[in-house]
């Protein structure tokens, strides 16, 4: 479900509908809780209430500043790996251009197979969590074929050589890195410990007793908010190859790689 909505929906309407959505909850149940208990506006409970609010808002507060900080770690991970994954493709190019034409053209076959393969295959994959080593394997056997019947003349041809394999074996452990970043996601236990943290949250501002309605309603629509908000940033930066805040496959297009498009 998540990964249907960050793919189909632009974050603009993902955030009207998170956000929104947690305000709307809120706020109703905040009428009904008024409604079915009238003593609760009263604030005869306020003291405990802001203790445990504050309590359970101060650890719900670290929690998910933990999750957040290392989501937007494992996305910037993720922009760092394709770079380097690209780059070591990028080098592989230029190291060709020094073999001789036949072997050149050969790798470079590879190369536009390759970079091909992932953008318009292993990518559109990727978005939806399911990225698969496989479907670029031939073209990083292929390559490795290459550089293995190629037998260098000269010293210079054995230096560019020995540089295009080592930014081929670069370029095997990066797609791994790659692959294994588009499955990384939360850990079951801590997705429901913040959302179900923010629903607790919730709930216990519901217990806070204001007598004006609208300060009530503002009340915990303005911590309805900043939950949404939250819960939105977690969610879009859970996938760091899936909606608009995604990992773009444009490092594949640029530098030396870009002849091949």
């Amino acid at each position: 479900m998540k990964l249907w909505l960050l793919n189909h929906l632009p974050t603009t309407w993902l955030a009207l509908l998170v956000v929104g959505g947690v305000i709307v909850l809120a706020l109703v149940g905040s009428v009904l809780a008024t409604r079915f208990f009238p003593v609760l506006a009263a604030g005869e409970n306020n003291d405990m209430v802001g203790v445990v609010l504050g309590m359970f808002g101060a650890i719900y507060g670290i929690i998910l500043a933990f999750v957040i900080v290392n989501l937007w770690t494992d996305l910037q991970t993720a922009e760092t790996v394709v770079a380097a994954e690209a780059s070591a493709v990028s080098q592989i190019v230029r190291d060709a251009d020094a073999f001789p034409p036949a072997t050149r053209d050969a790798v470079h076959a590879c190369v536009r197979d390759y970079v091909h393969t992932v953008v318009e295959r292993q990518w559109p994959l990727m978005t939806v969590g399911r990225g698969d080593a496989a479907v670029t394997s031939h073209a990083v056997d292929g390559m490795y074929r290459v550089l293995a019947d190629y037998e260098p003349r000269s010293f210079s041809e054995q230096s560019f050589y020995q540089e295009a394999l080592d930014s081929l074996n670069d370029v095997a452990a990066q797609r791994r890195a790659r692959i294994s970043e588009s499955h990384n996601e939360l850990p079951a236990l801590l997705q429901v410990l913040i959302f179900g943290g923010a629903a607790v949250i919730i709930l216990i501002t519901l217990l806070y007793g204001v007598r004006d309605r609208r300060v009530r309603l503002l009340f915990v629509g303005s911590v309805a908010a900043l939950i949404g908000f939250s819960l939105l940033l977690v969610i879009v930066l859970d996938c760091p190859f899936t909606g608009d805040m995604s990992v773009s496959p444009q490092p594949f297009k640029a530098s030396a790689l870009a002849r091949f498009w």
